[in-house]
């Protein structure tokens, strides 16, 4: 398997520390709402490189963390001067300078305790992992419950002079001892400007203004999701969590870490600090990040009211999975833009590759065909080209030299990776043909007959014509068939 490497901005080979084994960190969700569709593509990310990894016959151990204390609402301390996300800023915190836990502002909002709204949105989380097919982790570490963890690595760094008490008693990383800061993002510190929290733009508890707090001092007002440590009452900072939790269920070497692009900078890049400033070595071997999610052509946001949940999906009456596929049409590093014409059409395609799976089934089992196989596995296994795949199996549908018998096989092989529940019509009883309509009829009829008299630019333009009114069509061995 190779992957696009974000540090090293190429494709490189995935060579696991262990041989035979895989290990996983995946960001995981603030747990204060629904994850949207942008969040599930991330998701899915991450799922695919596991699925690819087992289909090459490797072990896979993934830890996924449930943030529920430490995440800001307002995480915008720095100017990301090198590599801006849409909305113009990175997110360092600054300490108590007038942010707000997402946690308890949403628990305030709903009128419930901060781990009644994490432990709610936490189980949809798992609902919506379950509903496009997403295999879970081996582990889910709550942040809330890893205190002990982060005290820890904290002490570690504070002993080694990565870390210090800050003037507001939280404690602060020193950007400055980590000299590797900026190979994931491309970020200098020298290049980083200080946002505008504070008077003259620099936190005066700060050493530096890009340095980051750990821990942060609780005031008088939070009392909740707040925990005594050496250094007062306090919580962590959002970047602490992760590298606690995958330095202890993972160790201090990680094959693969996943994220979306827009936790590049500052998360990732604080969180490789850490690690490594612990440590010694440079922890994750490769970071693997997947690119931004449109709708209909703009960002997801409240404002905009173009937020779409996978709870939106299924209320519209598709099947969940026809996310999934849909999302699968895109390359993972790609910015995508997706539409609900694109959802209904995957859903279409969705049902009408079961139901020929179903066909194929009640054939012969036959040997899988060499060239469409090793045209899929180069592509999977290529940075997980799976628009690639996808065409190919479109190839494989209508290739009327293959027997179906070996089409199930292929198809079957396939949605190990693709996890599409491609069988799921398998074994059961197939529904009539519904007729098609005249006008569609009367089409198919004009086009069998040029392909009789070989007028394959009539075909071709019938075919089109009949595709224009909704209907697909496969050229077999038997003769055209046409469907939804």
């Amino acid at each position: 398997m190779r992957l696009y490497d974000t540090r090293l901005k190429d494709v490189v080979p995935i060579e696991p520390n262990r041989p035979g084994r895989l290990s996983v960190y995946a960001c995981g969700p603030t747990v204060y709402r629904d994850a949207h569709v942008g969040n599930m593509r991330t998701f899915l990310l991450t799922d695919v490189i596991c699925r690819t990894a087992e289909l090459e016959g490797l072990t896979v151990t993934l830890v996924q963390n449930i943030t529920d204390v430490g995440h800001m609402a307002d995480d915008t301390g720095l100017a990301d001067a090198a590599a801006p996300e849409p909305d113009g800023l990175g997110g360092v915190d600054e300490g108590q300078g007038g942010t707000e836990d997402k946690i308890l502002k949403q628990a305030s909002a709903e009128g419930r305790t901060a781990l009644d709204i994490a432990r709610d949105y936490e189980d949809r989380f798992h609902r919506d992992l379950a509903a496009l097919n997403i295999h879970p982790a081996q582990h889910y570490p709550r942040a809330s419950e890893s205190i002990d963890l982060m005290i820890d690595l904290i002490a570690r760094l504070m002993d080694t002079g990565h870390a210090y008490v800050g003037g507001d008693g939280s404690v602060y990383f020193d950007a400055q001892s980590f000299p590797g800061y900026g190979e994931l993002s491309g970020n200098r510190l020298s290049d980083l400007r200080p946002g505008h929290r504070f008077e003259g733009g620099v936190d005066p508890n700060k050493r530096f203004h890009a340095d980051w707090a750990l821990w942060k001092k609780a005031q008088d007002t939070r009392t909740q999701l707040v925990w005594d440590t050496p250094w007062g009452v306090g919580f962590p900072g959002w970047h602490t969590e992760c590298s606690a939790m995958s330095l202890a269920l993972l160790g201090d070497s990680i094959d693969v870490h996943t994220g979306g692009i827009d936790l590049r900078f500052p998360h990732h890049e604080d969180e490789r600090a850490q690690s490594n400033s612990a440590t010694g070595k440079d922890v994750v071997r490769h970071w693997v990040h997947g690119e931004h999610l449109l709708f209909e052509g703009r960002k997801m946001s409240k404002s905009a009211g173009n937020v779409v949940l996978v709870s939106d999906v299924i209320e519209r009456g598709l099947d969940p999975l026809a996310l999934r596929f849909a999302l699968l049409q895109h390359r993972y590093r790609q910015q995508m833009n997706l539409t609900w014409s694109a959802l209904d059409a995957a859903d279409s395609t969705l049902t009408r590759w079961r139901q020929r799976v179903a066909e194929w089934a009640t054939s012969p089992s036959a040997a899988m065909p060499s060239d469409f196989v090793d045209a899929l596995t180069a592509a999977i296994f290529d940075d997980i080209d799976t628009p690639r795949v996808i065409t190919v199996l479109r190839e494989l549908e209508k290739a009327a030299a293959v027997p179906p018998g070996a089409k199930f096989e292929t198809f079957a092989y396939v949605d190990r990776v693709l996890g599409l529940d491609l069988a799921r019509l398998v074994g059961q009883p197939q529904p009539e043909a519904t007729p098609l309509p005249a006008d569609v009829a009367e089409l198919a009829e004009q086009r069998a007959a040029a392909r009789a008299a070989k007028d394959w630019a009539a075909s071709d333009a019938l075919r089109d014509q009949i595709a224009a009114l909704g209907y697909a069509v496969v050229d077999t061995a038997n003769g055209q068939e046409i469907g939804r």
